[in-house]
């Protein structure tokens, strides 16, 4: 993983809280299938060897990337798909950070986390951002 300067903070006990990354970075968390390919499940591993990127997200994914962002794939793909999947990103030169496999599967996330999350739902173009109001489950206070 590329050495980012994580800034440190303290609770008002003064204990030191996991420390977060400069507000201008991100921690991008991309799917695979589906998302930068074509979908292939699990159980067609062959498929995968062999699947095209979509390449306006090669394009936009190794743009992050240049500009400091962090880049992880998080994908339903098994441990055993692990080469295959490394294989496959340097062939076709995704920049990226780091793999997390073993994402569940199945869809309908909801991620419960105590850092600020965005979610952005890939609906078929890779491009950059833009912001909009949209409506958001939260906990109740």
């Amino acid at each position: 993983m590329q050495d980012k300067k994580l800034e440190i903070h303290y609770d008002a006990f003064g204990n030191a809280l996991s420390p977060i990354l400069p507000k201008e970075v991100k921690n991008y968390l991309i799917d695979i299938d589906g998302t930068i390919c074509d979908d292939v499940p699990n159980e067609e591993p062959d498929r995968m060897k062999h699947v095209a990127p979509f390449l306006d997200a090669l394009e936009i994914i190794n743009k992050w990337f240049d500009e400091g962002h962090m880049i992880t794939f998080f994908t339903s793909r098994t441990d055993s798909h692990k080469e295959i999947t490394e294989t496959w990103l340097k062939k076709h030169g995704f920049k990226y950070h780091g793999l997390l496999l073993n994402k569940p599967r199945g869809g309908n996330y909801h991620w419960i986390d105590n850092h600020i999350v965005r979610a952005t739902r890939y609906t078929g173009n890779f491009t950059d951002f833009i912001k909009e109001l949209k409506e958001v489950e939260v906990f109740k206070d």
